[in-house]
């Protein structure tokens, strides 16, 4: 289970994994677009080097199983281009990866993701830290980050390359988030 967090006003979310893989190997599954098509929502597009501006394209065969093309426009996401904006705020290799994510540059919907590898003696702690632009109490964003570390984590000790596709990942997301969904409910109404 993640951890919520508060800081003044903002909410944000806290999760550790222990991986058992190198801090390398964990940053190309965080960074590059082979690793993320099977566990993050979106590719994430653009210069690496702090300040840059990023394009996060949602996958869009996950975008049609998942039934989220209403949600994501809701959220000020062009319906053209399912693209969402970002800015790179550091990117220490393999270290720290933290960035904006924000739809259609609204403040209140602008999440800050943050990414920290540190070895260990059997691979890497990954600590993900996200605060909220959105809703405090949103529930679904606490269960969708952890079902995508659960998916990070199953990419990384999967021998050889992964071979399911987005759409694959969506169905696993779905049916693992209607399980969370009642425990983080309750962690973060407390």
């Amino acid at each position: 289970m993640g951890e919520v967090i508060r800081d003044g006003e903002r909410t944000g979310l806290r999760y550790v994994r222990l991986l058992r893989h190198s801090p390398e190997k964990v940053w190309r599954a965080l960074t590059e677009t082979d690793g993320l098509r099977h566990w993050f929502p979106t590719d994430i597009v653009g210069e690496r080097v702090a300040g840059a501006r990023l394009s996060l394209p949602f996958w869009p065969e996950g975008l049609e199983l998942a039934s989220t093309t209403e949600a994501i426009e809701e959220m000020g996401v062009d319906p053209d281009s399912h693209v969402s904006e970002g800015e790179l705020r550091v990117w220490d290799p393999p270290r720290t990866f933290e960035f904006t994510w924000g739809m259609d540059g609204r403040t209140d919907l602008t999440d800050l993701l943050r990414f920290d590898l540190e070895p260990t003696d059997d691979g890497t702690r990954l600590t993900f830290t996200t605060w909220l632009g959105g809703p405090a109490g949103n529930t679904d964003t606490a269960v969708g980050w952890h079902v995508c570390l659960d998916q990070l984590a199953g990419l990384l000790d999967a021998p050889g390359s992964p071979t399911d596709d987005a759409a694959v990942v969506v169905q696993r997301v779905m049916a693992q988030a209607d399980e969370l969904r009642p425990a983080y409910a309750a962690l973060i109404s407390s």
